[in-house]
């Protein structure tokens, strides 16, 4: 049995939704990240940077993983699924894991900062992190021009990049005229595994929109968490 901690967010549900894609049991244990329930010492000890996902394998004497992207290699190790045994595929589904761990990932998170949270409306840094969002799906687009999926069949490169991706419009980013990228978003979609990951846990409103009232309140939600992060960075 494995214990799964998390939230709604793309990083929790790319191990949420490898777990189910897997079939391997596991208990949710929901983070209220309001809360600052990641902060805590318990949470710690699993997670010595306080962020989700994280989980905790009983059937390996209680070992913990932290940082989604090293869960998702241990899950498909552990299981010798959605990861090619060889060295040359297993490279390319490292790689374009990294691509969103380094890339997507960051560059996303930045524009939801500057597009949804921060208090000041600062441009520059918007248009900046926008832009290089679009830059990093028209090479996503260019990979699945001649692809299917990501690095030969669909992997854990898959399910990371597309947990970032399906929120593009919460970042403010269009992903109009990448036919390619927009392909391989449905298709991914279409999997029931998927469609039970992304709702474990289910968001308090859906990413892959905007705005409605609900995601009026989720951003003013998160604002204060930016706000006090702010504040508490900042202080002497």
């Amino acid at each position: 049995m494995i214990d799964l901690y998390t939230a709604a967010t793309p990083n929790g549900h790319k191990v949420s939704i490898a777990l189910e894609e897997l079939g391997l049991p596991y208990r949710l244990k929901v983070l209220d990240l309001s809360a600052g329930e990641q902060k805590r010492p318990e949470f710690l000890a699993l997670n010595p940077n306080g962020r989700i996902p994280a989980i905790v394998d009983h059937d390996a004497d209680g070992f913990a993983v932290f940082e989604s992207g090293a869960i998702l290699i241990y899950l498909a190790e552990k299981t010798g699924r959605l990861m090619p045994q060889d060295a040359p595929g297993r490279s390319r589904v490292i790689q374009w894991l990294m691509f969103q761990m380094g890339g997507i990932g960051p560059m996303m998170g930045q524009a939801n900062v500057f597009y949804r949270y921060f208090p000041q409306k600062i441009q520059p840094a918007i248009d900046r992190y926008q832009a290089e969002c679009r830059r990093l799906f028209e090479v996503l687009d260019g990979r699945l021009k001649d692809h299917e999926w990501l690095a030969g069949d669909y992997s854990i490169a898959d399910i990371a990049n597309w947990a970032w991706v399906r929120t593009h419009r919460w970042s403010g980013v269009s992903i109009d005229g990448l036919d390619h990228l927009r392909r391989w978003r449905d298709a991914i979609r279409a999997r029931p595994a998927v469609l039970r990951g992304i709702e474990q846990p289910p968001s308090k409103m859906d990413l892959e929109r905007d705005g409605d009232d609900k995601a009026r309140e989720f951003s003013e939600q998160a604002r204060s968490m930016v706000v006090g992060a702010t504040q508490q960075e900042t202080r002497p």
